[in-house]
């Protein structure tokens, strides 16, 4: 794979990014930027800046100048200042050089489903601040107030312009404290950490636009959510998630739909889809080695299972995929050249 992400025949394979811990600092969270990302890539072992990684945490990006270009699973954003970018664990982000094609901070959709799998920059140094965390450093009540178990949003995040001075001051406050390791015991310094992260996922989970009203299903539907995350790759019968929660497939259907719009087995199948497509984009694995480790008895299902679900064939959807990514990353490459 060259510097700028073109890809050379061989596709990169995703590497797993735990929670990377600084002796000495709060456990749980990190505020870094991007040369700092680039140095925990590197004692994780990464190739290259370029390589595609799947964070177990949280990952707040947001740019103050310059730009930061990124494909997340499948979908191309360009961050800009003012913007923010919430990556979700089991995501995978991979870092475009260059500015990209466009003004704006939209993201270009390789399938028409996002997620990030790098961190990449424009077209000049940015001055960008990440901020990693884990859900089990904030209190359960945060967890649950910012919805931190739910679905990545899709698009990079812009707060009104009445709402972004409190998410930037937040931001400010958090940096400082962070860095004041010696100001107060250890222990204090933690929770003060953990609070300003609090109020900063708060207001960033309520912005206007990026909530969803409560339904009489969410609890239900929550257990469902976590249950297919940790099984999909052995069942795909709702009936079977019907019997280990307890509920009836009825009910794990209602919930379904009035979260998503869609059925539970349809929500079983997106999920499917979503991860054949991340392997078939970011590693080399045969079609063959991808449909046994979602649980398909066969090739032959796999490959009807996903043609019925994309209307392409697992290789079809590889090649289009790769070129799409590759002219990407060559277009990066030019720009940032020129």
């Amino acid at each position: 794979m060259s510097r700028n992400g073109q890809l050379d025949g061989r596709p990169p394979l995703v590497a797993d990014f735990p929670f990377p811990t600084t002796p000495g600092g709060p456990p749980g969270v990190e505020v870094t930027d991007p040369a700092g990302w680039s140095a925990r890539l590197a004692r994780l072992g990464v190739p290259s800046a370029d390589t595609p990684v799947r964070p177990s945490f949280h990952l707040l990006i947001t740019v103050r100048a310059g730009a930061l270009r990124c494909l997340v699973d499948l979908t191309e954003c360009r961050v800009t200042p003012g913007h923010w970018l919430w990556i979700r664990p089991g995501q995978v982000l991979r870092t475009l050089d260059g500015p990209g094609p466009g003004p704006g901070p939209g993201p270009v959709s390789v399938s028409g489903q996002g997620s990030v799998s790098g961190l990449g920059q424009g077209s000049g140094p940015a001055d960008a601040v990440l901020v990693l965390f884990q859900a089990s450093f904030l209190d359960p009540a945060t967890v649950a107030a910012a919805r931190l178990d739910r679905r990545a949003w899709r698009l990079p995040l812009l707060p009104a312009p009445a709402a972004r001075p409190a998410v930037e001051r937040t931001l400010e406050l958090l940096e400082d404290e962070y860095r004041r390791l010696r100001d107060l015991p250890l222990e204090v310094h933690v929770e003060v950490v953990r609070h300003l992260l609090a109020v900063l996922v708060l207001r960033l989970s309520h912005l206007p636009g990026g909530d969803r009203r409560p339904t009489a299903g969410d609890e239900t539907f929550r257990r469902f959510r976590q249950a297919v995350e940790t099984g999909f790759t052995r069942t795909h019968r709702v009936e079977d998630y019907a019997a280990r929660l307890g509920y009836s497939t009825r009910t794990l259907t209602r919930a379904t739909l009035a979260a998503t719009g869609h059925g539970a087995k349809t929500f079983i199948d997106e999920r499917l889809v979503l991860e054949a497509k991340r392997l078939l984009l970011h590693s080399s694995s045969t079609a063959a080695a991808i449909g046994d480790r979602l649980g398909f008895p066969s090739t032959t299902v796999f490959t009807r299972f996903f043609r019925h679900r994309t209307g392409e064939t697992p290789a079809a959807f590889r090649a289009r995929a790769r070129l799409t990514a590759g002219a990407a990353a060559g277009e990066a490459g030019g720009a940032a050249e020129g």
